[in-house]
């Protein structure tokens, strides 16, 4: 990628997804130009405070120095992060960031998003509307442009039912129940399991010390979906993939814009698990969502990052701020 030729005059912009499986990060100008991008498999901590801002600087100074050299943009002035778990989890986010990217990079307003507002901004734009972002982890968000209604994102353990950790659990627990001779098994899935983790019985040893036990979970997801595939000869993954479907449009329903028709969109990393799941999920939003339109995502929550760090670096910012699931911070 090239950069803008004016870059070393341009206002930067910083763009940051934080999720389960890593850490995107985009800089460019904040007007027309060429964004240049870096990313890291490493997701951030979450400890007793919630995200770790420490962590999460630990990891983007060097990615951003790298691209404002890169860019030739000197000026970052505007950053937003859209970040897993911000809604619950992101109290020293808030408090920090703002002050740490002002230090570090010279910015001047931060907003910091959940990663279900990039996600529906990346998808969707400014419209009123309704998004289930599903990867990792799942949340569904809508809004009416005066306010925004969520539903799950409540964490592997506790909801993000439809999603990959939730796919891929319950792909796991197929495949023990078939370890163990229990009804309810899959003996495919159990094949397709041990080539990925090995014995079964040694699984929960490898799984549960592990901090990144949800993207592991998410991993098995895809081999759900093959096995899925072929609903005839294993009905345990299409059922579990018919189940998911039934959980993301669950959510869709709950914050989806009564009125009108308004459009609905998936985006994140399930969309690639294709007709296995997305044939369902069609089949569902269309019964529960008879008013909604279907459309594709226009982007990925990376995209409404940079969406919504350029609308406020022009001061044309038009999506709820509610200080929880979008908060604005300015520093002269």
């Amino acid at each position: 990628m090239t950069a803008p030729a004016d870059a070393e005059h341009a206002h930067g912009i910083l763009a940051v997804d934080s999720g389960g499986s890593g850490l995107r990060v985009a800089v460019g100008a904040a007007g027309p130009g060429t964004l240049a991008e870096r990313s890291s498999s490493v997701p951030v901590r979450t400890g007793e405070r919630g995200i770790d801002p420490g962590h999460l600087m630990e990891q983007l100074v060097p990615m951003v120095r790298a691209l404002t050299a890169r860019t030739g943009i000197a000026r970052l002035t505007t950053a937003v992060v859209g970040a897993a778990g911000l809604a619950s989890l992101g109290e020293a986010l808030r408090a920090e960031l703002p002050q740490a990217f002002a230090r570090e990079f010279g910015v001047r307003t931060t907003a910091l998003a959940a990663d279900a507002v990039t996600a529906y901004t990346g998808a969707l734009g400014t419209r009123a509307g309704a998004v289930v972002s599903a990867g990792t982890g799942l949340i569904a968000i809508g809004t009416d442009l005066t306010g925004w209604q969520r539903a799950d994102g409540w964490g592997h353990l506790l909801g993000d039912c439809g999603s990959g950790a939730w796919i891929g659990r319950a792909g796991l627990e197929a495949a023990l129940r078939a370890h163990d001779g229990r009804p309810g098994g899959s003996a495919r899935l159990l094949a397709r399991a041990e080539e990925r983790f090995g014995p079964m019985p040694g699984l929960p040893g490898r799984l549960y010390p592990r901090s990144d036990r949800a993207a592991v979970l998410a991993s098995f997801a895809p081999d759900v979906a093959d096995v899925g595939a072929c609903a005839e000869h294993d009905p345990v993954a299409s059922d579990i993939l018919r189940a998911a479907a039934r959980h993301m449009a669950d959510s869709a329903a709950a914050v989806c814009p009564p009125h009108g028709q308004p459009p609905f969109a998936l985006t994140g990393g399930l969309v690639r698990l294709g007709a296995p799941l997305l044939v369902p999920l069609a089949e569902e939003v269309a019964r529960r969502l008879p008013h909604a339109r279907q459309v594709d995502a226009e982007g990925d929550p990376l995209h409404g990052a940079v969406r919504i760090a350029v609308d406020l670096a022009e001061g044309r910012l038009a999506l709820p701020v509610d200080g929880v699931l979008l908060s604005v911070a300015h520093r002269t």
